[in-house]
């Protein structure tokens, strides 16, 4: 199975192809889609890029399936919503590619690559590049869209498998305790 994992960003959004049997991987390609060129108030333009990227890579490397780290919440309400949408571009140039995507958070990826959950970043190039026999590491972005390919091909399978067995069933009600849904 060949995977695509995605790491979003509004600047740099890091890409890694891998191919999956069974337990061995093998390394197909990475790099980021940079949007650097465009002055920073030009959202839609940067947006664009990383659509158009996403599905250039799609109709370039063909992956069956794709795999997008979730974006976590900052400090900084308005870095959250940008990167937000960076992800939604990213996840709409998945879509329309045909893909399936799944998410993980960067903490299961890190625990599917290196072992434990606060792994640097220096941890997960190295641990990328061993794990896939690479000649050198990766850059950083492009190390942790190859970690979540390696983390989907992992999981995925696993995940694949309790879906074929067990139903799974959305819940038909929820409460509502101040506004919110559980």
């Amino acid at each position: 199975m060949r995977i695509l994992g995605i790491d979003p960003g509004l600047r740099c959004t890091g890409f890694g192809v891998i191919e999956a049997d069974g337990p061995r991987l093998r390394y197909i390609a990475s790099g980021t889609v940079k949007t650097e060129a465009l002055p920073n108030g030009d959202l839609p333009g940067r947006l664009k890029i990383l659509f158009d990227g996403m599905r250039e890579i799609v109709a370039r490397y063909e992956p069956q399936c794709a795999a997008v780290e979730i974006v976590f919440v900052n400090v900084n309400p308005q870095s959250t919503l940008l990167l937000g949408q960076a992800r939604g571009a990213v996840l709409a140039g998945l879509v329309c590619g045909g893909l399936a995507v799944a998410e993980y958070t960067a903490l299961q990826m890190k625990k599917a690559v290196v072992g434990h959950g606060h792994a640097r970043k220096e941890q997960v190039q190295a641990m990328v590049a061993r794990l896939l026999a690479l000649p050198g590491e990766p850059g950083r972005d492009a190390a942790d869209a190859l970690g979540i390919a390696v983390c989907h091909a992992h999981a995925g399978a696993s995940l694949a498998a309790l879906a074929a067995v067990t139903p799974l069933a959305r819940r038909a009600h929820a409460q509502y305790r101040k506004g919110r849904s559980y």
